[in-house]
């Protein structure tokens, strides 16, 4: 491990995490994934140690909260219902710690347009978007933007409902079937060049992965099924340019207020120039997930990685969350 890194091992006894509830499944159009990631994530903590149990998230949440002894909640929901602040808010009120940023950066960064709001005041660059309603602002959007464009749902993550598209029609075939998942739409600027993802944990900016595939872009066959997706660490990037990344996805998390940890999504330019596209306060946690893949990189193996983000649970009790 890389003396940069070296502070983020958990030196907390796994018996002193107390009695860890595993949150995972739920119903977003993500529960496959997270239902993997929250596997990965209890065998970790279970082979550590720890007295962790897994909780699918159903009906039955608020009766399994109240009844069962629960010191902590590790969360690994991904999207509606566990990653935009709508669980953080249920476990504050219930007096439960929990992993992850708190109610407010949760709720913000699973809005991808509020989310652009907030980094184009602070001029943290971000692609040029609108918001699709109808049909005519698919025309404007066309008029205004020019093509390729991608088109997102607002509040999902994992690449769902995402397309890629090149003509009005395709545009407004792609609005449609992002309005299945989403009832607010987005469509951005298409970035033509190398994408990258960049992780922290606690505080710090994990090195960065250069992605690559066949596909048009990420999408979610790319991120969990195919096996030709290429993963480049270190990222390819020189010194300067990898250090500015970094930067970057400091101030970008910092102002979202992302805690504990997260995942950034960039793409640059031909220029150099590099647009953030969103950040993941619950990423994947399956075995073609980023965040593990970095956490290797900085010398943390996937227990490591799984006590330090439970870790910051206990340290996030004394300060306030984003």
């Amino acid at each position: 491990m890389t003396a940069a890194y070296a502070n983020l091992v958990s030196t907390i006894a796994p018996k002193d995490f107390g009695r860890v509830a595993v949150l995972f499944g739920g119903k977003s159009a993500e529960r496959e994934v997270s239902l993997k990631s929250g596997n990965a994530v209890l065998q970790a903590l279970q082979s550590a140690g720890v007295d962790a149990f897994g909780l699918d998230v159903g009906d039955d949440l608020l009766q399994r909260l109240q009844s069962e002894k629960i010191d902590r909640a590790f969360i690994i929901l991904h999207g509606r219902g566990g990653e935009d602040g709508s669980m953080q808010g249920l476990l504050e009120c219930l007096g439960i710690p929990y992993t992850g940023s708190g109610i407010l950066a949760s709720a913000l960064a699973m809005d991808k347009l509020r989310t652009k709001q907030v980094w184009h005041s602070l001029g943290i660059p971000t692609p040029r978007h609108a918001v699709l309603r109808c049909e005519a602002d698919c025309i404007s959007a066309a008029t205004e933007l020019g093509f390729p464009l991608i088109v997102k749902p607002a509040h999902e993550g994992s690449s769902i409902g995402m397309a890629k598209v090149s003509s009005a029609s395709e545009l407004i075939d792609a609005w449609k079937a992002a309005s299945t998942y989403d009832s607010q739409v987005l469509v951005e600027q298409w970035i033509q060049g190398p994408e990258f993802t960049i992780a922290t944990l606690r505080d710090q900016v994990l090195p960065p992965i250069a992605l690559g595939t066949t596909h048009s872009f990420y999408d979610y066959d790319a991120k969990y099924i195919a096996n030709d997706t290429q993963y480049r660490i270190p990222c390819g990037l020189d010194s300067t340019k990898e250090k500015e990344l970094m930067d970057l996805t400091a101030k970008a998390c910092e102002a979202l207020g992302i805690a504990g940890w997260g995942r950034a999504d960039v793409m640059q330019d031909a220029d150099g120039q590099f647009w953030f596209l969103e950040v993941n306060t619950a990423p994947g946690m399956t075995d073609h997930s980023l965040v593990p893949m970095a956490a290797r990189a900085a010398g943390l193996d996937f227990q490591q990685l799984v006590l330090t983000i439970l870790a910051a649970s206990i340290a996030s009790n004394e300060e306030p969350r984003g």
